[in-house]
């Protein structure tokens, strides 16, 4: 299984600690630094993930228990209404983000903040975050927002203005328990509801109207 870069500052401690504590304390202080480790590592583990649909299809950004869907107002993301639907990280998801569209990076934007509970209703507007912004083919708008959590330290966003990107690469990682938003235009159907668990690069979350009036059609 792929491993986030990111991982290796905080393991490599308590590799050299499981190393140091087996030879000063005794092996079973050096196992348990060394399973501490291991945990650390799983948290950035990054897993194959691909998703089978067409390409109309807007994909979960995040691992997670989706905890809202909502319809809102959003100028970071742009003019007009969106849906938001809230993923829920906890410290034992993936944290790990891929993107859900192909298309044009038009804003990647850090915002600092504070660092309340992801599960908060506030936390999306109080917390440090980064909002990355793909236009489609189509001009339609998506969001994607990072957003810290109680254990979070950082959000690492990997993408920039400009950047052509494709429905499933890599966006970026937050570190330690999170939350990330989706944000669609409102005319989009949005598939997955409060209490789903999505994962991401796999887990469709919505479609434009288009594409959802064609598959009634075809029904």
């Amino acid at each position: 299984m792929r491993i986030a870069k990111e991982a290796w500052p905080f393991v490599l401690p308590f590799a050299v600690a499981a190393v140091v504590l087996a030879f000063a304390a005794g092996l079973g202080w050096g196992l348990s630094a060394a399973l501490l480790g291991l945990g650390v590592l799983l948290f950035f583990r990054d897993p194959p993930r691909s998703f089978d649909g067409g390409p109309d299809w807007v994909i979960a950004p995040a691992d997670g228990l989706v905890t809202s869907v909502e319809t809102v107002e959003d100028a970071a993301v742009g003019e007009g209404r969106f849906h938001r639907v809230v993923t829920f990280l906890s410290a034992f998801d993936v944290h790990v983000q891929r993107t859900p569209v192909d298309g044009e990076v038009v804003a990647s934007s850090f915002a600092a903040g504070r660092k309340v509970a992801a599960f908060r209703a506030d936390a999306g507007e109080v917390n440090e975050c980064h909002t990355t912004v793909i236009r489609r083919a189509s001009g339609d708008l998506v969001g994607i927002r990072q957003i810290v959590g109680l254990m979070a330290r950082r959000v690492v966003c990997y993408l920039h203005s400009g950047q052509r990107v494709v429905r499933g690469q890599h966006l970026g990682i937050i570190k330690f328990g999170s939350r990330v938003d989706l944000l669609v235009p409102e005319s989009y159907e949005v598939v997955v509801k409060r209490g789903d668990r999505v994962q991401n690069g796999a887990t469709p979350m919505a479609r434009p109207p288009a594409a959802a009036a064609a598959a009634a059609g075809g029904r």
